[in-house]
């Protein structure tokens, strides 16, 4: 991948923490990234890697994902264009929480920790934002604990299939495009592959879901789905 010297501030308004910045504190910005290429399937970091930079991707994908004792894949999520990540070892200074695999080829920016620091202190809508981040990611946690801890698999991946739903049309239908491996459906609902392509299996039965291509999945009614999910999740509430 061809890159500039130094990051265009068009290329920085692209991620969402930095929409908010003055021209002025961009271009500070840009001054102290570095960028970085990551080809597709490679880590960008792993829990033991030393560092604690932010990284802001603009293009590509990668995944937040950590392995259990007994080797089993936990995804959190996957992060798309103008996300950041590695802002809690830059806030802490504490060893990485968890391991970034670029799932595609992407191109990354870099901003140590300390100039990070010095950028939420200098910039209160900056500040602000990032606030909202953590929030939002600790609201995301909670409900994924209480989903682990209260729901079956079944219903778990309902929820996550509603999660992944897009392109909703007026019928109630949706589709999930690409959609996920069961390898790593599995990771992200706590089970293996081998439930996750039983259940499937089974709401296909059912006429709820249908394949539309090698990585399409038709959701016949999101209604439907909810409701299935909802029922489940007022049992175990009992």
């Amino acid at each position: 991948m061809s890159r500039p010297a130094v990051p265009s501030l068009l290329a920085l308004r692209r991620v969402h923490l930095l929409a908010a910045c003055s021209d002025a504190a961009l271009q500070r910005i840009a001054a102290r990234c570095h960028w970085r290429n990551v080809a597709a399937k490679t880590p960008v970091f792993t829990r033991a890697s030393a560092g604690s930079d932010v990284y802001f991707l603009l293009s590509g994908q990668v995944r937040i994902t950590t392995y259990s004792q007994q080797g089993r894949e936990v995804s959190f999520r996957d992060h798309a264009p103008g996300e950041h990540f590695g802002d809690l070892s830059a806030i802490d200074g504490e060893q990485r929480s968890a391991d970034v695999i670029a799932l595609q080829d992407s191109q990354l920016l870099s901003l140590g920790s300390a100039d990070f620091l010095e950028l939420l202190e200098q910039e209160p809508l900056l500040a602000r934002r990032m606030l909202q981040h953590l929030t939002q990611l600790v609201r995301q946690l909670t409900q994924r604990v209480l989903e682990l801890s209260t729901l079956g698999v079944p219903t778990r991946l309902h929820v996550e299939l509603l999660r992944l739903a897009q392109d909703v049309q007026p019928d109630g239908s949706a589709r999930i495009d690409p959609m996920p491996t069961h390898a790593v459906l599995a990771s992200k609902i706590s089970t293996n592959r081998e439930q996750v392509a039983r259940e499937l299996a089974a709401l296909t039965q059912q006429g709820l879901l249908r394949k539309a291509g090698s990585r399409v999945l038709h959701i016949a009614s999101l209604h439907d789905l909810q409701a299935l999910a909802a029922a489940a999740a007022t049992h175990a509430g009992d």
